[in-house]
């Protein structure tokens, strides 16, 4: 087997261990290997499909001195075993586009290097057992023909007219994709690296890495078994070892993936020969995928009980050495006999046994880590190596040339992730969930089951008897919506659906209390740093950093930005000025690490000047509703009407019995409310003071669901979800918190004034469905595309039902078509206004309104005119 896909050709020069350009391949002789060069620009580690990409994109793109160390033999790890499928059939955008990417090059590689990499158009099969699945189909391949990518929706008789021996009884549909292909990997990577050392990269077997020497926070060289190597940047492409690479080096770097064996069976030739372009097959259902293997097949799947290997560390168990386990493998090979029944008599050539690393999200690895410059990561592939590996490549390549990639590609940024996860048990237990993830249908606001209750606030044990269902975001839990005594608790944790979902009456009624009464969310998951200095330094640095202006009085509450350079958002947080020299910033969950690195990354190195992250130090609560004010009044004796309490300020109080509580007038949701920070020792007795003097307003607990539903009808972005890295205020309607007069010249303030001055090419707009029945139509959720006037317009990124309007209210990005040559057209208010729009869930379009503004006191009045109606006409009866 190791023969039949390792290179077809040799390339390496007759020094053992370095490869050359192809002018100078010639047989691999016994001499010793090549001096290490004492000093490079970037080392990367890892010989496998990833780090020869990385090593391709870097060249192409001009860099000099790149040297590529392999432990062992190049594409002797994963890459020589894996299964060879390129397919576009991922579940998020940038996924689609990385393995998109990654098929025309490996398309273009055999031209361009002389190199055969038995890249097949064979186009894919993903088949459909039951009508969620084929739903999911559907949403996909939306998303697919928004990026140009060829697909269609087919039923079960045209399946079989593509694959003869697929069994089509029980299927209700399927997905085709004819881009798709399959290749052998060890010969792409040959050819990469064959393209990349004649661009003048070194590549060096037999030469493992021990460590990497940083000095002041950055990458300064790189220890390797043979000597050491002077570098500026270093790239961990160590797969199934990225993890304990990254421990290794002096200062530590967490690399969140674990290894876990996976299986795939090859059959002899069959006796009618298949065809080579024969479809891939993805029976998603069956848990297998099948493709064409030198006339016969390759079949495997992911199993629901994977079997992790590798926690105990590298030494413990060598690749070399994996096992077949035919019992292991049986369910697939009886799911592949149930999709091909023809196979029964098919001779078996081998079980192959092939680790794979898998993430915590799956989703791969990739960008510079939070602690140290200098060091890139690009690993965690969760089986999809080959598909990635050509995007990925080229968007690290950008990433580390021009400090950022031509996509966004936050869903993959490492920061995403910080210590927490770096627990070997946490990711033992998380891959062996992930693993059978890649093939289970996930319904929209699905929940990880492994490794939770890792970051609770002080008031979680309180909140789950009262009924709370809990999602995790960075590893903190926070509630959904809390389930009323007498609910039949089971259906609704089973509530799994495309559909209008169990929950709705739950989450109205929480809504409701918002908007009429008072409720409390409890928000302490979001990011809280402390800024501070003995002079302006801190104020200085937030003016640099925030697009909105920092320097307001002691007290006042700030929304601002943190741009870069181009303009986009890196961060949308809310600051507050505590004291003249001291800041309290707050930002999304998720932004811990990256806010985190952001603001160090531009903090000069003075001593008088401190960051702090507080996170941890405080409990939020979020009061939202107009009884707010009764409720913190009677706990703390002050008025709390916007009299003596203006919207947007801050005032250090006491509730209770408690001191030192920051009181904000502000709530995330455009709701009229407080939110209270409270430092953790106080947290139980403030929230029993809260609900207990609450009850005669008709307080109640609400979540996260019910949140997201008040901002979107209120038009509020949320970052990471409707704004990026991407994304500049003038395109979201925030030009009001660009302060372009103030006196500093903050981050992206040219890339606005330029932007401002030939106009935005996209809006931020929101959409409300028309014609669409909330019981039985599909809902909207994310990523549907936009349609206006029948043409492609954009795509939604965040919706919600409202309870308000009684109707689904969609946000997301729209653009007039290109101009002349392709050039970016400025946007208008008429191109908005004068549209007629449709958003496109699962392959049915709905009408939709669009509009720049909320529509909430609109309908609003619409609604209370409407009953005053109805009770006249009742009176008059």
């Amino acid at each position: 087997f190791g023969e039949l896909l390792l290179p077809q050709a040799g390339c390496r020069s007759v020094h053992r261990g370095l490869w050359t350009s192809s002018q100078c391949l010639a047989n691999a002789g016994d001499s010793q290997l090549l001096p290490l060069p004492s000093q490079a620009r970037v080392v990367i580690c890892g010989g496998g499909i990833v780090g020869t990409s990385v090593a391709y994109h870097l060249a192409k793109l001009g860099w000099t001195e790149i040297v590529l160390l392999e432990q062992g033999r190049l594409g002797a790890g994963t890459t020589r075993l894996c299964a060879g499928i390129i397919s576009v059939a991922k579940p998020i955008s940038i996924e689609c586009r990385m393995a998109d990417y990654s098929n025309s090059l490996y398309q273009r590689l055999e031209e361009e290097t002389g190199v055969k990499t038995g890249y097949v158009k064979t186009g894919s099969l993903c088949l459909a057992q039951n009508q969620d699945r084929f739903l999911s189909l559907k949403r996909l391949a939306s998303r697919l023909k928004v990026i140009g990518i060829n697909c269609n929706i087919i039923k079960p008789k045209e399946v079989a007219k593509l694959h003869p021996l697929v069994n089509i009884h029980d299927l209700v549909g399927a997905l085709h994709l004819p881009g798709d292909a399959v290749v052998s990997p060890p010969d792409v990577n040959h050819a990469l690296a064959v393209a990349a050392a004649g661009q003048g990269v070194q590549i060096l077997e037999r030469t493992g890495v021990q460590q990497v020497v940083v000095e002041k926070g950055h990458v300064t060289a790189v220890e390797t078994e043979r000597g050491s190597i002077e570098c500026e940047y270093f790239v961990n492409c160590a797969g199934q070892w990225a993890y304990e690479l990254g421990q290794a080096s002096e200062v530590k770097v967490s690399v969140p993936l674990h290894g876990c064996e996976h299986f795939y069976l090859l059959t002899k030739p069959l006796q009618e020969l298949l065809p080579p372009n024969i479809p891939v097959v993805m029976d998603m259902d069956g848990r297998i995928y099948v493709r064409p293997w030198q006339g016969g097949l390759l079949s495997g799947g992911f199993e629901k009980n994977p079997k992790p290997i590798f926690t105990e560390g590298r030494n413990q168990l060598e690749i070399q050495n994996m096992q077949e386990d035919w019992d292991h493998f049986e369910p697939m090979l009886s799911g592949l006999l149930r999709r091909m029944p023809g196979l029964e008599s098919a001779e078996i050539h081998q079980l192959v046994n092939c680790p794979e690393s898998f993430t915590p999200d799956m989703r791969c690895l990739m960008g510079e880590t939070p602690g140290v410059t200098g060091y890139y990561v690009l690993a965690g592939m969760n089986s999809s190596g080959l598909a990635f590996a050509g995007g990925a490549g080229k968007y690290l390549a950008e990433w580390m040339t021009y400090g950022y990639p031509t996509a966004n590609v936050w869903p993959l940024d490492i920061k995403r992730f910080g210590n927490l996860q770096s627990s070997r048990t946490f990711l033992r237990h998380r891959v062996m969930e992930v693993m059978p993830l890649l093939y289970e249908l996930k319904v929209p606001r699905w929940d990880f089951q492994t490794g939770r209750q890792l970051r609770t606030s002080p008031l979680y044990d309180r909140l789950d008897t009262q009924g709370a269902r809990w999602m995790e975001k960075h590893g903190f839990e926070r509630p959904k919506y809390f389930v009323p005594a007498g609910k039949d608790l089971l259906s609704l944790d089973q509530s799994k659906t495309f559909y209008k979902p169990d929950w709705f009456d739950i989450v109205g009624a929480e809504v409701k209390c918002c908007k009429e009464a008072v409720c409390v969310i409890d928000m302490s998951s979001f990011t809280k740093f402390e800024l501070s200095s003995s002079g302006d330094q801190a104020l200085e640095l937030l003016q640099h950093l925030c697009a909105n202006d920092l320097d307001v009085p002691v007290g006042h509450i700030v929304h601002t930005g943190m741009l870069n350079e181009r303009g986009g958002y890196e961060n949308d947080c809310s600051v507050v000025r505590l004291s003249r020299n001291s800041f309290f910033i707050i930002s999304p969950t998720d932004q811990q690490v990256h806010c985190w690195s952001w603001i160090k990354k531009h903090m000069p190195s003075d001593p008088q000047l401190h960051l702090e992250d507080v996170s941890w130090k405080y409990t939020a609560l979020n009061l939202i509703g107009p009884r707010a004010m009764d409720v913190l009044a009677e706990l703390s004796y002050v008025s709390m009407t916007p009299d003596h309490f203006p919207s947007m300020f801050c005032k250090e109080m006491s509730v209770g019995y408690a001191n030192g509580i920051r009181v904000m007038s502000m709530t995330h949701t455009g709701e009229p409310g407080f939110m209270l920070y409270i430092p953790i020792e106080y947290a139980l007795h403030v929230y029993n003071e809260v609900m207990s003097v609450g009850q005669k307003y008709g307080i109640r607990n609400a979540g996260y669901y019910a949140l997201r539903s008040l901002r979107i009808e209120k038009f509020f972005a949320f970052w990471g979800q409707d704004l990026d890295a991407f994304t500049t205020p003038l395109e979201c309607g925030r030009e009001f918190r660009v302060k372009f007069d103030k006196n500093t010249d903050f981050l992206g303030r040219e890339a606005l004034m330029q932007q401002r001055q030939v106009g935005a090419s996209r809006r931020f707009v929101m959409l409300v469905l028309e014609d669409h029945d909330t019981e039985l139509d599909l809902w909207p959720w994310w990523g549907e595309p936009i349609y206006r006037n029948d043409h492609l317009a954009g795509t939604t990124t965040s919706s919600a039902y409202s309870y308000t309007l009684e109707r689904h209210v969609c946000l997301g990005f729209v653009s007039p078509p290109p101009g002349p040559e392709g050039l970016p057209t400025p946007i208008t208010p008429d191109f908005i206004n004068r549209g007629d729009y449709e958003v496109d869930i699962a392959g049915q379009r709905f009408p939709a309104k669009a509009k720049l503004y909320p529509f909430s006191s609109l309908f609003t009045q619409q609604k209370r005119r409407k009953d005053d109606l109805e009770l006249s006409n009742l009176q008059g009866k």
